[in-house]
């Protein structure tokens, strides 16, 4: 009597959440996967937003909202997913010009739940002003959604003179930041486990294209914007440093971690700087601008507590730096993948 072994059973490779986050993973599943196959991409940066070919002026971005819960304190999904395809057109340098949106829901959604949630996008959206100009709409079985999804695209036009991108940061460059940390994404996570920190916090969902704005008298001055969403400051300032080729140095005293914020990471053992963000951006500009682009932020109520965070200095390409409280530096990485899944 003879055995045979049988053929090794190879387990294939499966996705994590924590490849839609934002952070090491997400970068990995796009250059191994999804841009070979998709995109007639040859390298670069990977930016909020990108050029229509041959309309270099226009801007075209497209996310996907998955938020759970579908209400939170300071927003719901419709209204991040207004605010969070402006803001990826504005850290562009483009004002809005029209949206698209795409609905997913799940058989067996409270039909007033869908109600809130498109009356809240709609309100959005003429709040910015933005038409939503073409849309679908697609109902899946139930289980396969959880609830419901939004998809947004936007087609903006950008201010003559500014050319933001992840890739200009410049030895000296001033770093601002508009606003907080850590809001957004503390008050999802609260409300979602029930963890009683959502009369204290809030989350900055807004639209920040008025900031940009701004920013635009000082054109080519503004070297680049971002705003820190999935993976938080951390992931934000890791890309800049990679795709720039630049060395960042943070100063942990300058940043504004509100007090709620900085206790609900103590109790949770989370990092305000991995925390998302829907309402604030950071703005990379020439030294001799800082002074008058840091008035121009604050001038405008969503950048009223704009800071000098840092700057970029002469150290170790791709690196990001944190100078703490007690004068010692530690490296601030990029997040492996999102804390908080599902939190945009």
């Amino acid at each position: 009597m003879t055995l045979d072994c049988p053929v090794p059973h190879g387990e294939s490779e499966r996705l994590l959440l924590g490849h839609g986050a934002g952070g090491r993973l997400t970068a990995e599943l796009l250059n191994a996967l999804v841009l070979p196959l998709v995109a007639d991409y040859t390298g670069g940066p990977l930016e909020d937003a990108a050029s229509v070919p041959a309309q270099p002026h226009l801007m075209m971005s497209t996310d996907a909202f998955v938020v759970s819960p579908l209400t939170f304190p300071g927003g719901d999904i419709g209204s991040l997913a207004v605010h969070g395809t402006v803001n990826d057109l504005a850290m562009r340098g483009a004002l809005p010009l029209a949206l698209s949106c795409a609905v997913i829901a799940e058989e067996g959604l409270p039909l007033d739940e869908l109600r809130a949630a498109l009356t809240s996008l709609g309100k959005a959206a003429r709040a910015v002003p933005v038409p939503v100009v073409t849309g679908d709409t697609k109902v899946v079985g139930r289980g396969a959604a959880d609830k419901l999804f939004l998809i947004t695209t936007g087609i903006g036009n950008r201010i003559p003179g500014l050319t933001p991108s992840v890739a200009r940061a410049r030895p000296g460059d001033a770093i601002l930041l508009s606003g907080p940390i850590g809001l957004h994404g503390t008050a999802v996570l609260s409300t979602r486990e029930g963890l009683g920190f959502a009369s204290d916090i809030a989350s900055d969902s807004r639209p920040l294209h008025h900031l940009v704005e701004a920013l635009g008298r000082y054109g080519p001055a503004v070297h680049t914007l971002r705003d820190p969403t999935r993976g938080g400051l951390a992931a934000a300032l890791n890309e800049i440093a990679r795709d720039s080729a630049a060395s960042i140095e943070i100063d942990e005293s300058a940043l504004p971690i509100p007090e709620p914020v900085a206790a609900a990471c103590d109790l949770l053992g989370l990092d305000p700087l991995t925390v998302a963000n829907e309402g604030c951006l950071v703005a990379f500009v020439a030294p001799s601008t800082a002074d008058d682009a840091l008035s121009a932020l604050r001038d405008r109520p969503e950048g009223a507590s704009a800071t000098l965070i840092g700057r970029v200095t002469d150290g170790p390409p791709g690196r990001v730096t944190l100078r703490t409280l007690v004068g010692a530096r530690r490296v601030v990485d990029m997040p492996l993948g999102e804390q908080l899944p599902r939190i945009c």
